[in-house]
């Protein structure tokens, strides 16, 4: 076999197998990686309740923050990880990509951002950029509000706070989750009093404040306010060894007013993921027949999308 040959075999072997409608049954349990988001609850919902009606057993494996994500899949704990944002967990991500026992499959939101945000009454008022932030120490109570410990949002502040960066080294990072963090930007906002806090879309903050992103921060969560690409990570081996598993996983890409709109159904309608959901698949059964083509059953045989998006629906008690 000359050189050519054997190195067109070599890479031809090094792609993705996708599904073959052959039975995937040592494929069937499947683990997803969470981190208490709700845009991730959001994708990890649709993941599990497609799944689950393929045939497959799904179990969301909660985690205190990414960092503790990528551990577990380095482990073969977990399967794969729907909330890899880059540029923000590049450093993050970085060791468990190198050793090469994470890889990603694919992106699965492009028009995403994540940085730094103002009301739009503080922005008015001056704040502007990174750079206006220590201006008004006091006004902020200096305090900047980030989310759960380990986050890489929080890093980057951290990290301006330890170098100084923009004069912020008086500024003290409040680590909370996510529910507790809009909770204070909510109470201040209505009280018109100031707030600087990690901000990000897709999200329904986007449409309940009045909020801006703040420019200069590039060096730190990247260019264009933030601009930012969250993929869909995997473990070692998950594409070669469950090809139809991992076609259905390359096929689930969002947008994100699909999102904000379920997001929206979860923390201000207070409507449980797997039903917010649910509604949302079967009245766009357009999106479900993207997110499952070529994509066959557990067993191997092919998908009934008619069927399938008929037991989406939603009923009193179910």
């Amino acid at each position: 076999m000359n050189a050519v040959i054997r190195g067109l075999l070599l890479l031809i072997l090094a792609q993705p197998v996708w599904a073959t409608g052959q039975p995937e049954q040592h494929c069937r349990d499947v683990r997803l990686g969470v981190v208490d988001w709700t845009d991730l609850h959001v994708a990890n919902g649709i993941a599990k309740e497609l799944l689950d009606r393929l045939g497959y057993r799904v179990e969301l494996s909660n985690q205190p923050a990414t960092p503790q994500v990528f551990e577990q899949m380095q482990g073969g704990n977990i399967d794969a990880f729907l909330g890899y944002w880059t540029p923000a967990m590049i450093d993050v991500a970085g060791p468990f990509y190198g050793s090469g026992s994470v890889k990603t499959l694919a992106a699965n939101l492009d028009d995403a951002r994540w940085t730094l945000a103002v009301p739009d009454y503080v922005y008015e008022q001056g704040v502007r950029d990174f750079a206006d932030i220590a201006k008004f120490h006091d006004k902020f109570d200096g305090r900047i509000y980030g989310l759960e410990k380990g986050s890489s949002g929080n890093a980057a502040v951290l990290e301006m706070i330890k170098t100084n960066a923009f004069g912020l080294s008086k500024f003290e990072l409040i680590e909370t989750s996510e529910r507790l963090m809009l909770a204070q930007v909510k109470g201040r906002v209505r009280k018109g009093e100031w707030i600087v806090f990690l901000g990000w879309a897709p999200h329904p903050m986007n449409q309940h404040f009045s909020l801006k992103y703040l420019s200069g921060g590039d060096e730190f969560f990247g260019p264009e306010y933030g601009k930012a690409t969250v993929n869909t990570s995997i473990r070692k081996g998950l594409d070669q060894n469950c090809p139809n598993l991992a076609r259905f996983l390359n096929n689930l890409v969002f947008e994100a007013p699909i999102e904000e709109a379920i997001m929206d159904k979860i923390s201000n309608e207070f409507v449980p993921v797997d039903r917010a959901v649910r509604m949302w698949m079967h009245d766009n059964p357009d999106h479900v027949v993207r997110w499952l083509n070529g994509v066959t059953g557990l067993d191997g045989k092919p998908v009934n999308h008619q069927s399938l998006v008929s037991s989406l629906e939603v009923t009193w008690g179910r």
